[in-house]
């Protein structure tokens, strides 16, 4: 019998399961720009140009019912709302870390690195 991509990458799938976490369009660079800490929505916008922010709150509900982000509301004038990786969340970066060195290595050589992951990430 002969085996099929579906016999072999299934709902069972850990690759396939976070290939389709991570694939998804923004969701590496909302991670990345979230791996110094704490970020508010307006960060996030500005540092992801051309999301829209009906997508970006999207896919942070998302990731927070992934648990790969926590959702702070602070209840202050005028009101605060922070997003912050979870443990889960943190433990993405040293695949964002390896998309980056790949980038650096195979796509993008005369990039400005000044924003990218720290080494030790």
């Amino acid at each position: 019998m002969k085996r099929t991509m579906q016999d072999v990458h299934g709902e069972n799938c850990a690759v396939a399961a976070t290939a389709e976490l991570i694939a998804m369009k923004w969701t590496p660079l909302i991670v990345h720009d979230m791996s110094e800490g704490p970020r508010r929505f307006m960060e996030l916008e500005h540092s992801c140009p051309g999301i829209s922010p009906r997508t970006l709150s999207e896919r942070l509900r998302l990731l927070e019912q992934e648990g790969i982000v926590v959702r702070r509301s602070y209840s202050e004038t005028p009101p605060r709302v922070e997003y912050e990786l979870t443990d889960k969340g943190a433990s993405l970066l040293p695949i964002i870390k390896a998309m980056s060195d790949f980038g650096h290595a195979w796509l993008v050589p005369e990039h400005d690195h000044s924003h990218d992951l720290a080494d030790s990430a």
